[in-house]
């Protein structure tokens, strides 16, 4: 796996990021991170970069574990939906989630 270094600018700050990403990932990374900071620093009550940086990271943990709840609930619901698929097959064509075929007596 390469490593690519990748000049990203977030908040008027230059950095180097190194990483086995591609150059095009870790800029769209960088320019979600610095969009959240900014919104944070909207507030005119917010005028410390640090204390902006870390509210700009508490917001995109939020959309992050929000995404992680709603990808758990569509895995379930496709378990289902699978579950009520495989009793519409002829038993000899079913097949578990582990990939075995139930034992038909």
């Amino acid at each position: 796996m390469s490593t690519h270094s990748t000049r990203v600018k977030i908040v008027g700050e230059e950095y180097t990021i190194r990483s086995a990403v591609p150059p095009e990932v870790t800029r769209a990374i960088a320019a979600h991170v610095d969009a959240a900071i900014r919104k944070v620093l909207e507030n005119p009550a917010i005028t410390d970069p640090g204390k902006a940086a870390i509210l700009a990271a508490m917001s995109i943990t939020d959309e992050l574990f929000k995404e992680r709840e709603k990808s758990a609930e569509v895995a379930g619901r496709m378990r289902s939906l699978s579950g009520e698929l495989r009793r519409w097959l002829p038993p000899a064509k079913r097949v578990t989630l582990t990939g075995e075929q139930p034992i038909v007596g």
